[in-house]
């Protein structure tokens, strides 16, 4: 008899081989127990139905960080044979279209955790493996099938994504190839399983129809033992068993059995057996010390939340006549992903070398979307502890009762992570990005060199996070949603990248940073001139906005930078939104003032464009027509205007052509270069340069297309004395309306 372990994509094989060919494994991600049999007999089928499921069509974008993966969550039912995903891939036509490959991850439990790009993770980071799959778009539209046989039951995420961002900034509105991905599922299941029991169960099977059955696992349980007998194979008996050491609680183990050979049906008898472990002592019927201690820490504590206490675990009285010493534990949701989990009886925990001290702790789907953050540190004022070492193990679905030091942390069918303390290592922490929603064990055991080395206490912390550390200096963390799914990743800044923005590879130096800064922020001087020519020219109002405009965009750009250069004196929406509005008025009044219409006309056109302009900005702040809308009706307006004044005097306007020559064609080159550098130069890493020589360009264009101070008897007022209009010269100066 042989037994291997394998594991791949969080899978643990177990597998028992006898002389007879028969082979029992055990497959934990998919909770699927396998007999494979050789012989032949009768046998029965089950009753399959199908269900379809299908979520609507995403719009895929290049991964530059988690935030740009579209996630989709599909939910397998109990008892599914086979679950088959159908993905579809539709790519627009846009001009810039290209081959790109999609890429695809699944797993079960949690969100996956990838690094596309290849950076770090923080220290002290574990990661689970997940199943990638690559879609190659080889026409407008490609589809792929992924079949999976006996999957887990639960949530199954699948987060797909472009390639990586080639770094080019995209300006909403603008002609863009557009890829549509839409996942599709169809699961069979069986309806009618048999449940195994300890009594043996007789069933058949065969190549084309394997017999399926299912047990429950239920608390406690130390050992699950699955045992079968063939019924007839060529009249000899023939038999095997398997047993499974710290299988999963409080969970369905399916159990599939098929036959090797062709045109062989076997008839075969199974049956479980269980062995309970130790249990803890029992709380008996009244619960009301648990009511007294979390009453008493609610008024006491600082920060408000829920709180729920983990009831099945026992007291620390009578210790000597446990195995496990259990410590109940206090659940406190604080916020969106945010839950902390503390001993209720205090936050120092009693370890021994005589018995496992456990703690459980529950986590449900809604805090699968952050980070578990355990941290164990070992009270060192203990003068007894010496070479003495707590050993910890934390795992998921079963805890692991039975530490040792060659085989010191792992369950039967779930991988587990272990840690040590001690005097020289006081304290150590893990984290573990989007958890799966399970009831995860902490075991604590004490092991000493002596055969009396006492108790000690150690402080075990375990809290969920939005993110890792809150992203660090040089990240933000981010709150996702994809449909009613939330989920928390770290979008980095400065040129700093990796899962908790920690990998300095590409980091930008503090010299950059600074010239980033002052590049942006001192670019915007150069709207003094068009104020101070404004201002000599009697436009007060364009004036005002263009100072209104200069003062939102400096103290904006200081607020975006990154790291340690940033400087914000109001929050960043507003000093957006300012910039944003800012910018648009300037366009609108500088246009409007070329347009050479009525001061009344023309400030109540200022003002109701600009309210305008504020409700469009509060809609989409980031749209296409923000800008373009106020741009072709100021236009319309100007050039209906001159128009209208080149009709009236029989002549092209502005008559000079000085004013066409060194005014109007430069400051209208200037203006279009400056849109070119916005829409089509503009990218991540040149952006410092690219988006200062935009705010240049924009000032320059203003200094040359503001018109000169109007003279036109239209605009002149004349006052009256006794009913009488004094007299002045309505001769029109021509050169002076340019």
């Amino acid at each position: 008899m042989r037994c291997d372990a394998l594991e791949e994509n969080k899978r643990v094989f177990v597998r028992e081989k006898n002389n007879n060919n028969m082979e029992i494994h055990f497959l934990p991600s998919l909770l699927v127990l396998s007999f494979i049999a050789t012989a032949f007999g009768d046998g029965g089928e089950l009753t399959l139905v199908q269900e379809l499921s299908s979520k609507p069509a995403q719009k895929l974008s290049r991964y530059g960080w988690y935030g740009n993966i579209r996630l989709t969550m599909f939910h397998i039912p109990d008892d599914t044979v086979v679950a088959r995903w159908l993905f579809t891939v539709t790519r627009g036509s846009g001009f810039n279209c290209g081959t790109h490959n999609v890429t695809m991850y699944m797993r079960w439990g949690a969100p996956p955790v990838i690094d596309p790009v290849g950076r770090l993770f923080p220290n002290n980071t574990v990661t689970s493996p997940v199943l990638s799959l690559n879609l190659p778009m080889t026409s407008s539209q490609s589809n792929t099938t992924f079949n999976l046989s006996n999957p887990a039951p639960g949530d199954w995420y699948l987060a797909a994504h472009l390639p990586r961002d080639d770094g080019r900034i995209e300006h909403k509105g603008f002609p863009s190839c557009s890829y549509l991905f839409q996942p599709q599922l169809s699961v069979r299941r069986a309806v009618d399983t048999p449940i195994l029991q300890a009594t043996p169960l007789t069933q058949s099977a065969s190549p084309d129809r394997p017999a399926r059955l299912r047990v429950f696992v239920p608390e406690f349980v130390s050992s699950l033992s699955v045992s079968g007998g063939l019924v007839r194979v060529n009249c000899s008996l023939i038999g095997c068993s398997a047993v499974l050491l710290a299988p999963p609680w409080n969970t369905w183990i399916r159990v599939t059995v098929d036959s090797y050979h062709s045109n062989r049906t076997t008839a075969f008898s199974i049956s479980v057996n269980y062995t309970v472990g130790c249990k803890p002592q029992s709380v008996g019927m009244s619960g009301d010390d648990y009511i007294n201690r979390l009453h008493g820490n609610s008024s006491t504590t600082t920060s408000p939340g829920n709180g729920s206490v983990v009831a099945e675990a026992g007291r620390h009285n009578n210790v000597s006549s446990e195995c496990v010493w259990s410590v109940p534990v206090l659940r406190e949701e604080l916020d969106v992903l945010s839950v902390r989990f503390s001993p209720i009886n205090g936050p120092n925990v009693t370890v021994t070398h005589t018995h496992p001290t456990l703690l459980t702790y529950p986590l449900n789907t809604q805090s699968t979307g952050g980070t578990l953050n355990l941290e164990i540190t070992l009270n060192t004022t203990n003068a007894t502890l010496g070479n003495s070492s707590v050993m910890a193990c934390f795992s998921s679905w079963a805890p692991v009762l039975a530490l040792n030091y060659s085989h010191p942390c792992h369950t039967g069918l779930f991988s587990a992570v272990g840690l040590s303390v001690n005097v020289s290592v006081p304290g150590t922490v893990i984290r573990l990005p989007f958890p799966q929603a399970a009831t995860w064990y902490l075991t604590l055991q004490l092991f000493c060199n002596s055969s009396d080395c006492g108790n000690v206490t150690v402080t075990p912390q375990l809290h969920v996070s939005a993110c890792i550390e809150d992203c660090g200096t040089y990240g933000e963390c981010r709150l996702l949603r994809s449909f009613s799914y939330l989920y928390a990743a770290c979008v980095c800044k400065a040129g700093w990248s990796g899962w908790g923005c920690t990998d300095d590879i590409t980091a930008q130096s503090y010299g950059r940073q600074l010239t980033a800064v002052l590049l942006l922020t001192l670019s915007n001087l150069l709207f003094i001139p068009p104020i101070v020519i404004a201002v000599r020219r009697c436009y007060i109002t364009e004036a005002s906005v263009y100072l209104f405009t200069m003062f939102f965009s400096t103290f904006y750009h200081a607020c975006d930078q990154p790291g340690l250069t940033v400087m914000c004196i109001m929050d960043y929406d507003t000093l957006q939104y300012c910039d944003f509005l800012g910018s648009v008025c300037s366009i609108w009044v500088t246009v409007l003032c070329m347009a050479r219409v009525r001061d009344t006309f023309k400030h109540m056109l200022f003002m109701l464009g600009t309210l305008l302009i504020a409700m469009s900005m509060q809609l989409d702040r980031r749209g296409l027509w923000n800008m373009l809308g106020p741009i072709l009706c100021a236009v319309l307006a100007m050039v209906t205007s001159w128009v209208y004044r080149g009709l009236k005097r029989k002549q092209c306007y502005p008559p000079s052509w000085r004013r066409w020559v060194l005014f109007l064609l430069p400051g209208l080159a200037s203006a279009l270069v400056g849109v070119c550098v916005y829409v089509f130069a503009e990218t991540e890493d040149n952006y410092l340069y690219t988006h200062s020589l935009w705010h240049v360009l924009v000032a320059s264009s203003v200094v040359f297309l503001l018109p000169p101070r109007e003279t036109d008897s239209m605009n002149t007022w004349s006052p009256g004395v006794c009913g009488y209009t004094l007299c002045h010269s309505t001769k029109e100066e021509l050169y002076t309306v340019t």
